[in-house]
This record gives structure tokens, C-alpha cells and sequence, in this order.
């Protein structure tokens, strides 16, 4: 009798790459709208919210989130199509996060 071995492996996954939303700051867009912008899309507190957008005035860029490629993209997107409505120059990002 002859025993044959088998060895089943399993697939290996390979985690999404993740990716920061940024807002960068600029002379035109008021803190107000900033924060609100914080507040709608990215689901911060009045609190969080203050704190990002004083990082952002103080240091250039602030993190919003960070998410799949495609979540994030639709984030970007749906940030600068609200700030053309309002008529605000607010710049929204994406950068890829290395591990």
C-alpha cells in the first residue's frame, strides 16, 4: 500500500494598499468651511474637526481619513465637487501610504 501525501496550501491575500486624504491649505478657503467639509465627509466632531483644520492652516496639509483606493478617491472627489459648488478653492488629495 502506498500513502500518498498531499499538501493543500491556502491562497495568501494580499491586503489592500491604503491611502491618506489630505486637504492642503490655501489663502481663500475659510476655516468655516474646512471644518464643515471635516465634519460632512469625513465624519469628525466639531472638536477633531477644529484640531485638523488649525493643522492644516499651521503646517500646510492635514489627514482626513485613510482608506481603500477607491473610497478615497471618492472622497477627493466628492470634496472638490462641493467646494467648486461653494465656490472655494479647497484642494483635496490623495497619497498612497507605504508600509
Amino acid at each position: 500500500m502506498i500513502k500518498v501525501l498531499v499538501q493543500i496550501s491556502k491562497p495568501k491575500f494580499k491586503k489592500p494598499n491604503k491611502f491618506q486624504v489630505l486637504l492642503l491649505n490655501d489663502d481663500y478657503t475659510t476655516m468655516e468651511f474646512v471644518i464643515d467639509v471635516l465634519v460632512q465627509f469625513f465624519s469628525k466632531s466639531e472638536e477633531a474637526a477644529q484640531a485638523t483644520m488649525l493643522k492644516i492652516h499651521i503646517e500646510g496639509e492635514g489627514i482626513c481619513g485613510i482608506f481603500s483606493y477607491d473610497i478615497a478617491q471618492t472622497k477627493v472627489t466628492q470634496v472638490i465637487e462641493f467646494a467648486r459648488k461653494n465656490e472655494q478653492p479647497l484642494i483635496c488629495v490623495l497619497r498612497e501610504l507605504k508600509i
